[in-house]
């Protein structure tokens, strides 16, 4: 890439780019986006956002448009044309967040939950719609949380979990590692407890299966630092089981579904070079290859030909790299 971003966004796009947003260089965020074109493996300046923003959110609408939304604990909101290569202002979200989660919905609009606004870590939740452009309110979490994840079920629903509550003090861990989980069901709009899972978790990856079930990997866990283990949802069930344990423990890594049903886990540290792949039929974790040496991974992003681009930065260096299944 042109820019070292951190916090930034990785959206694939209905032409098959993808669009590489925002982000901290490293000490300030950064309003300019690039586009990553596989059949020539190279970036190319787009459009900059209105807003310089980091920790934001990038969600790929139904018409192709990606709407862009918080960041830095900024309100605004933004638009991302791909036949214009611009970025355009659409409504503002009823509260400033940073590190939220941004979901679509079965029905085109996009679920906000959770983050930081202000110092605060928040319960709140509001709803996206494309048609109008503006944000509402929807039911609260039952937990305030951030750094958790936001999964959309096969059956239309999301399954919020994990997380943490703040930071304990300046630099210090998280004060409150969270194992609660909850289900938001969009035709009434409220969000509802569900089990919570084996272990409370932080910085984790969550994937939806081919088989339905949600894979949650790794995270932070105090006083243990960074962990190995794994859990599996079961939407049918509302029940959590534990499966096989990755290779080495990871936080702020990525996950990805490849086409092939398997799920590459990412980075997790700039000494850990080594990816790992889950098997679902198996139940189990294998080394696959190596990363670039030095890349600590940002984002993930199958790409049609089943490649994964991993956008990341090495020591003050912007970095990509791509996984061939």
């Amino acid at each position: 890439m042109s820019t070292l971003r951190l916090g930034a966004t990785a959206t694939m796009l209905n032409s098959g780019k993808v669009l590489v947003a925002g982000g901290e260089t490293p000490d300030t965020a950064t309003a300019t986006a690039e586009l990553y074109d596989p059949a020539t493996g190279t970036f190319t300046p787009t459009g900059s956002m209105t807003e310089a923003r980091a920790s934001h959110t990038a969600t790929l609408l139904q018409d192709g448009k990606v709407l862009i939304a918080g960041g830095s604990r900024d309100s605004s909101a933004e638009l991302y044309d791909p036949a214009e290569g611009t970025f355009s202002r659409t409504g503002s979200m009823l509260v400033g967040l940073d590190a939220q989660t941004a979901t679509l919905l079965d029905n085109g609009r996009v679920l906000l939950a959770g983050g930081f606004a202000g110092i605060d870590y928040v319960t709140q939740a509001e709803i996206y719609d494309p048609g109008t452009g503006k944000f509402t309110a929807t039911g609260s979490l039952k937990t305030a949380r951030v750094n958790h994840t936001a999964t959309l079920l096969p059956d239309g629903r999301v399954l919020i979990a994990g997380g943490d509550q703040g930071q304990g003090g300046e630099g210090g861990p998280p004060a409150r590692i969270l194992a609660s989980a909850e289900i938001y069901d969009p035709r009434s709009g409220k969000f509802t407890p569900a089990r919570s899972m084996a272990e409370a978790r932080t910085e984790f990856t969550a994937t939806l299966l081919r088989n339905g079930r949600v894979l949650v990997a790794g995270g932070y866990q105090d006083p243990n630092g960074d962990t190995a283990t794994a859990e599996l949802y079961n939407p049918a069930t509302g029940k959590w089981s534990r499966t096989g344990s990755m290779g080495t423990g990871r936080s702020e890594f990525t996950a990805t579904l490849l086409d092939n049903g398997l799920v590459l886990v990412a980075d997790g540290g700039y000494s850990n070079p080594q990816a790992e792949l889950y098997d679902p039929a198996s139940a189990k974790f294998t080394a696959t290859g190596h990363m670039v040496a030095g890349i600590g991974v940002e984002t993930a992003t199958l790409l049609a030909d089943g490649r994964v681009l991993l956008v990341g930065v090495g020591i003050n260096t912007p970095l990509a790299d791509l996984y061939w299944p």
